[in-house]
């Protein structure tokens, strides 16, 4: 099968090497082109628009960042819409908004073209395992005829329903992300204002009930004061902007999304749990 990949950033690269690995002929495009400089070395071909490749391709993967990227990679000069097919399929495992996977949908429906959002659970690590949890949205019968494609880059496939649904999921669950990122941090602080060492502390929490793996991975940064980023704060910050703009309205929720917007100015660049260092 001959298969498109858009944006290879932390996630698309790993994410399309499984692509590659399963002797699928594999074209890429992202908008700097270095950045396809290790699946070119592997085998892929580099194309030089969005457009160029739903030509050549039978499926297009899209991992890139925001609304405004899907829009522009879709419907902007040269992207897929513009392209002269019909009766292929493409799935957009960014993490948007709903309302904007319901217009992307209408519009390569009007092209004849099948379109999933199929956002991801789960960070870089598990994109380089292939052990990402998949969450569909879409019609169950493309999802079903994908499925063995999206097998190779995540260990399980959650169908969920229409257009739009997976993103739904998506930004729920990355809510819950938030939520507990800075519950964390809170806690980290406040047991350290009491004079109790985070180090133990932290192994208090690793060794009850609250000790998920979330905490195992987080607890490692913390302690290695290393918060380079297998997910940005500034992408978790993204994320709660259009959660918020969906209707989350919990007190808790509202309270996370703020502290991350006035987070993201020094620290968007760290990883989400760089959070802590925005508290202290």
């Amino acid at each position: 099968m001959k298969i498109g990949w858009i944006g290879l950033g932390k996630m698309g690269v790993p994410m399309s090497e499984k692509i590659l690995n399963a002797s699928h002929d594999l074209w890429v495009y992202n908008r700097t082109e270095e950045k396809a400089k290790p699946l070119v070395d592997q085998g892929a071909e580099f194309i030089s628009s969005p457009k160029d490749m739903l030509e050549q391709v039978e499926v297009v993967f899209v991992m890139i960042s925001d609304d405004a990227a899907v829009e522009e990679v879709f419907a902007g000069e040269n992207g897929l819409l513009s392209a002269s097919a019909s009766g292929k399929v493409i799935i957009n495992m960014s993490t948007i908004t709903p309302e904007m996977s319901k217009q992307m949908a209408e519009k390569c429906e009007a092209q004849q073209l099948e379109y999933i959002d199929a956002p991801v659970s789960g960070s870089v690590k598990q994109a380089k395992e292939a052990s990402l949890v998949i969450i569909a949205g879409g019609k169950e019968k493309t999802v079903d005829q994908m499925k063995p494609l999206l097998e190779k880059i995540g260990k399980a496939v959650v169908y969920i329903g229409e257009v739009g649904t997976g993103n739904a999921a998506k930004l729920a669950v990355n809510a819950f992300l938030g939520i507990v990122t800075q519950g964390l941090a809170e806690t980290i602080r406040f047991s350290e204002s009491m004079g109790v060492d985070k180090a133990v502390f932290l192994n208090i929490l690793k060794s009850g009930a609250l000790g998920s793996p979330y905490v195992h991975i987080k607890s490692e940064a913390v302690l290695n004061d290393n918060y380079k980023a297998a997910f940005t704060l500034d992408h978790l910050a993204k994320d709660l902007r259009y959660a918020k703009s969906s209707g989350l309205n919990g007190k808790v929720g509202l309270a996370t999304h703020d502290t991350f917007q006035e987070a993201i100015s020094e620290f968007g660049e760290e990883d989400v749990m760089a959070v802590l260092k925005y508290l202290k």
